[in-house]
């Protein structure tokens, strides 16, 4: 795994400690990976970081030891962390820490706790200086807006997975099954540099393709199918995503005219991006125009979704729900989401088109480069 230059992990820091300051917080308990990966460039499968005002304790076991050891060494290398390594419970460590280290207010992340393992941490500092209270997404705010570094990964992400995708073209043909391709994709991501596939590869053919989760089957894809395909990778960490809607042999009017009015959706979608315009007037502007078209009821899900170290992320641009959706909140330069409306119509099929976008100062720019014309094969 590439690691996060020194300077970029230091604005992380400095960001989190402005959003403890602002919460009255002392301390933050992290324990989803990807925001532990996000401030400290670790890359495993189990760790905890206690994050005070001058100190990133950071709680592994033995397997990671010497290789966390290793990195302190590295010029990436952050200054600030403490390591402790773990020789029986990871909680019961964690409780522990905190009597010593921590007192006051202290975070704890409310969407990746379990209620069981807060109460037994709660039960367990009862009558210490610590009170846990519950946080929603402090780091997930800092990563909202990529620095520097993510954004030259996300952009050679996205050139790396429009070279793949111009190879996925040139495999659809009939007589071929959805799941044989579904394999073909994997292999070629794999092929492209990424370290595996983002998500299950999508082939969705005729009648499948109006199941935007479709799973690859069996089915065999024969004339006149559309065919949806929808992939993506993880290079150096960080997940890329596409999808393209192919013809096989000679489309039909009605494909045609489908296709049509998504890839319109799209364009507009796409060139609505802009910092300071709300997340829910891209939506807008591709779902009124699948509306004109006739086709609003055909698109049920939302425009996009962010992109980062995790495949689903903030921001969520989504139709805009008054009872839900207190803030219209902006894109701001740094954003980094996908642009991908559909229309599925069932017992026939279905079209989706998409891109990742990154925000500029100025507006957009496209990270994903693959035509978005309706091809039809041979």
């Amino acid at each position: 795994m590439p690691h996060a230059p020194s300077a970029a992990l230091a604005a992380r820091h400095r960001r989190l400690r402005a959003a403890l300051d602002a919460e009255g917080l002392s301390a933050l308990v992290v324990t989803a990976l990807p925001n532990i990966a996000y401030l400290t460039n670790f890359a495993g499968s189990s760790a905890m970081l206690v994050f005070t005002h001058d100190r990133l304790h950071f709680v592994t076991d033995s397997r990671y030891a010497t290789a966390v050891d290793d990195a302190q060494r590295e010029p990436w290398a952050s200054p600030e962390l403490a390591v402790s390594v773990v020789a029986g419970s990871y909680d019961a460590a964690l409780a522990e820490l905190l009597k010593r280290e921590a007192n006051g207010r202290v975070g704890i992340e409310a969407e990746h706790l379990t209620v069981a393992r807060f109460r037994w941490l709660e039960a367990e500092l009862t009558g210490s200086a610590v009170a846990l209270v519950d946080t929603a997404k402090l780091v997930e705010q800092g990563r909202l807006i990529k620095d520097d570094y993510e954004i030259g990964i996300l952009r050679e992400g996205g050139r790396r997975l429009s070279d793949v995708a111009r190879r996925v073209l040139a495999e659809v043909r009939g007589g071929l099954t959805e799941r044989n391709l579904g394999f073909t994709i994997d292999r070629l991501i794999r092929e492209g540099g990424f370290t595996r596939t983002a998500f299950d590869t999508i082939v969705a053919s005729g009648p499948n393709a109006a199941l935007p989760h479709a799973r690859p089957t069996e089915r065999t894809l024969g004339e006149g199918d559309l065919v949806v395909l929808d992939f993506g990778g993880v290079y150096d960490s960080y997940c890329v995503d596409l999808t393209r809607t192919v013809c096989v042999g000679r489309a039909s009017d009605r494909s045609r005219e489908v296709h049509g009015a998504v890839l319109q959706a799209h364009d507009l979608a796409v060139a609505a991006v802009a910092p300071g315009v709300s997340r829910f007037a891209v939506d807008a502007a591709a779902r009124d125009w699948l509306a004109k078209a006739g086709m609003g009821d055909a698109f049920g899900h939302g425009t996009g979704h962010g992109l980062g170290l995790e495949i689903h992320e903030d921001p969520r641009v989504t139709r805009w729900r008054q009872d839900i959706d207190v803030r219209r909140e902006h894109l701001e330069t740094g954003m980094v989401f996908t642009i991908e409306p559909g229309a599925y119509f069932p017992a026939w099929g279905g079209v989706r088109i998409e891109d990742d976008v990154l925000v500029t100062a100025t507006g957009v720019e496209v990270l994903t480069e693959v035509t978005t014309e309706l091809l039809e094969t041979d």
